[in-house]
């Protein structure tokens, strides 16, 4: 295996007893209590049919809170905002969740987004589709450098200015040796430019990063009015340390697109069905470039069994649903429970077509005495080949039915015909002059999670200039022919549809996994599904990492089992090209853009395996450039606080694909979060589509640098003084991302030598503190393979570095 491929390990940790007890009821976790995985959804999170969910904004005192949340179980926005005060995150709930949460001790701020939002870009969509019909049928249309001071106890580890719209914005990191323990603030003061005095540009304060209950390092960003050159950090105990100030995302000029280039092609949302037949339209129209793959699992489709609930009291409440799906005849049964109105009448059922009447028993003075129980049991007995009665919800139904009118069960699904109810074959564009396998490949995929409706537009977006640019533009001819480029628009067809259609706030796929003793029946049918984006093989709740629940209503549901889902054993399938070194995983909102680890176990923080130096120094490289694509469109910065780990930079989530794709594949794996919202107002939407589009071509450059890269690495060594008598401090540095490999003992380096790492999170390269004198031998490789010198690492090759660690001559 090439030294600096992704990594191919897998540490598994024991599952907690809480976790693998599938059958256990958690309340509410307090936010001043311990942080554990939820093994069941809260009492109170499970979403009754008719309420309807808003974004709302959820006010947190730290990370530790944070953490609180996550594990009720709470269906979050991929938003977290940290603030001098506290953590801001979105939440996704309905009244009586907002009620359960306040009630536990968490506050609920403002109102961000309504269902009517929601509906009224659904609205907005049909007046665009219905004015361009004849349009629509063609479907024309470096990460800054890490400083750091080896003299205080305080180190800025990053100093970043950029603009983002019209506003100037400095970003400042840095760690404090005390920060673990003390709650201080560090106060930044900046200058106003190159020669001017520190302190003439202001002041500016940053504060404690603290996740899962560690320190991390203190962060924070203010506007300035002009860009300073340097910052200088006084901590608490009287240590100075100063930087120089780097541009994070230079405002870029022209485009790498040549005259004529043709984009702008997206004019509305699209439904899966219709991201479906756009591909399909594409492929159709250049069949020399693409074609449109079935991946080999088809979901278990838009649609459900016919259902209905009887009766108002739980204990007194009968749960029926069809044995048909709705389409199939379902939504045709009827029940009925009937009052004789005679006294001493025995309990009966008569079935009549698809209506089944159930006549309840009375007693002497007429009154019904049928329970629950016993009207379950009558039902299946005498019409179980139409339909499945039970209890609501796991009750022992020794409440006394009432009488009901003739109620029709119903799937509550309301798509047009048009959008098919069968299990649904899930499609993806495979594009390229060679789709053989033999050229690098890259991987796109969008709507993991069915509410963000703008990701899968990126992916139309993008696919659209590849195709209609390939004659006329040559760096899209470069691209397109010499890269193998996959891109699936919608991997849960089902849930786009439910969310566009049903119940616009849907983040998972269909599957109802909750037995009829919980959740099962109608009204907590926007409850169901399992989160694509947590049913992954790696560092997943199965293997007892946080941030994703065993509840079949949460929103974090990782489902009964890894990759149980069709969804997510397509995208294992897509991965497992082996020609597929890169990839992208579209989402909103929140604009972040991040990597692995994205997940890590508590209590502790113990975290997925940390890429290595040379690997966090090839994302950090690409991230810049592919950033950079995305601020030319409009001068939107996705900020240097957003940009890292999911895990550092977001929250733990366990069982994420980007991890599968890292762990398990070696593909280097990247996650979009694309703009503010999940379903913005059209303009605000087809900008986003623009700007992240122009990201997601870079990203198919940064692959084909990649498959052409031939240039070797070259290495330095420095050596510094040490504050330990008879030592020196030595570090390596490098002209590009890569891999330093090193030996003491004067013994030839070789890939099982000793890795040189990493300071930290967001640090550049560890201090060696060394005897002076040390014979230090080394290479470098790069993660295109590219070994410094040529140099043949299996130690009988000479030619590796060689360098002594005394200090330099004055």
């Amino acid at each position: 295996m090439r030294a600096c491929s992704g990594p191919r390990w897998r540490r598994r940790l024991p599952v907690p007893a809480a976790l693998a007890a599938a059958t256990a009821v958690v309340l509410l976790v307090s936010p001043a209590s311990a942080v554990v995985p939820a093994a069941e959804t809260p009492v109170g999170l499970v979403r009754e049919a008719g309420e309807e969910a808003n974004v709302v904004e959820v006010l947190l005192t730290g990370t530790a809170q944070l953490d609180a949340l996550v594990a009720t179980g709470v269906d979050l926005d991929h938003h977290v905002s940290r603030t001098g005060s506290g953590v801001v995150a979105h939440a996704v709930v309905t009244a009586g969740e907002s009620a359960a949460l306040t009630a536990a001790g968490f506050t609920l701020g403002k109102v961000l987004h309504r269902p009517a939002d929601a509906r009224a870009r659904v609205a907005q969509r049909e007046a665009t589709i219905a004015g361009h019909v004849a349009q629509n049928r063609e479907f024309a249309a470096d990460a800054a450098g890490l400083t750091a001071s080896a003299v205080a106890d305080v180190k800025i580890i990053r100093a970043d200015w950029y603009t983002s719209g019209t506003e100037q914005v400095l970003s400042v990191e840095a760690k404090w040796a005390r920060g673990q323990t003390a709650t201080d603030t560090l106060t930044v003061e900046r200058d106003s430019g190159p020669g001017t005095a520190i302190g003439s540009g202001g002041t500016q304060t940053i504060s404690r990063f603290v996740d899962a209950g560690v320190y991390l390092y203190h962060r924070g960003a203010a506007p300035v009015t002009s860009r300073p050159d340097r910052i200088r950090i006084t901590s608490p105990t009287g240590d100075v340390t100063v930087a120089k100030v780097r541009e994070w995302l230079p405002t870029p000029g022209s485009g790498p697109e040549g005259p004529g280039y043709q984009k702008d092609f997206v004019t509305s949302y699209l439904t899966p069905t219709e991201l479906y037949a756009r591909i399909r339209q594409l492929a159709a129209q250049f069949p020399r470039l693409a074609q449109v793959v079935e991946l080999p699992h088809r979901t278990n489709g838009y649609r459900r069994h016919a259902q209905a609930v009887l009766g108002a009291a739980a204990d007194s409440r009968v749960a029926v649903d069809s044995l048909a799906w709705g389409h199939q005849g379902g939504n045709d049964v009827s029940v009925e429970l009937a009052d004789p109105g005679a006294a001493d009448s025995p309990l009966s059922v008569t079935v009549t077509g698809p209506a089944v009447r159930v006549t309840l028993g009375t007693d002497a003075t007429g009154g019904v005495t049928s329970t629950a129980a016993q009207v379950v049991a009558a039902l299946n007995a005498e019409a179980g080949t139409l339909l499945r009665a039970y209890a609501y919800r796991g009750s022992p139904g020794t409440g006394v039915v009432a009488p009901a009118a003739r109620t029709p069960l119903s799937d509550g699904l309301s798509a047009p015909a048009s959008v098919s109810r069968d299990p649904h074959p899930v499609y993806a564009i495979r594009i390229g002059k060679h789709r053989d396998g033999s050229k690098l490949g890259v991987l796109a995929y969008a709507q993991e999670h069915a509410r963000e409706w703008v990701p899968p537009l990126v992916t139309v977006e993008t696919a659209e200039r590849l195709l209609r640019n390939y004659a006329t533009d040559r760096q899209t001819r470069e691209l397109l022919d010499n890269l193998d480029i996959w891109i699936a628009p919608s991997v849960n067809p089902d849930g786009g549809h439910y969310s566009f259609y049903d119940f616009n706030s849907q983040r998972k796929n269909m599957t109802n996994h909750c037995p009829t003793t919980r959740a099962a029946d109608f009204l907590a049918r926007n409850s169901w599904g399992v989160d694509n984006n947590r049913n992954y093989s790696e560092y997943s709740l199965f293997d007892g990492y946080s941030g994703a629940s065993a509840s079949c209503t949460s929103g974090t549901y990782a489902g009964p089992g890894e990759l149980s889902e069709p969804e997510n054993r397509n995208l294992d399938w897509l991965a497992a090209r082996p020609n597929v070194k890169f990839s992208m995983n579209l989402h909103s909102s929140g604009n972040y853009f991040m990597w692995s680890p994205g997940a890590y176990a508590l209590p502790g923080r113990v975290s997925a395996p940390r890429p290595t130096l040379a690997q966090e120094a090839a994302f950090w490289g690409a991230s810049s450039r592919i950033l950079a694509a995305i601020k030319r469109h409009r001068n939107m910065a996705v900020t240097p606080a957003r940009t890292g780990p999911i895990s550092d930079v977001l929250y733990s989530a366990a069982g994420n694909s980007g991890d599968m794709l890292w762990y398990k594949y070696g593909i280097y794996a990247w996650n979009f979060e694309v703009g503010t919202s999940f379903q913005p107002e059209w303009d605000e939407a087809h900008s986003e589509a623009m700007e992240f589009a122009n990201g997601l071509v870079e990203m198919l450059r940064v692959a084909r640098d990649f498959a052409k890269d031939r240039t070797r690495p070259r290495s330095s060594l420095t050596v510094a003084p040490s504050a330990t008598p008879g030592m020196v401090d030595v570090t390596f540095s490098t002209s590009e991302p890569a891999a330093v490999f090193y030996t003491l003992d004067r013994a030839a380096p070789t890939y099982a030598s000793t890795l040189y790492g990493s300071a930290g999170i967001r640090e550049g390269g560890e201090t060696l503190t060394v005897a002076a004198g040390t014979r230090v031998h080394w290479f470098s490789v790069d993660s295109a393979g590219n070994v410094e010198n040529n140099y043949r690492p299996d130690g009988n090759g000479r030619n590796y570095r060689k360098g002594t660690a005394v200090l330099p001559r004055r």
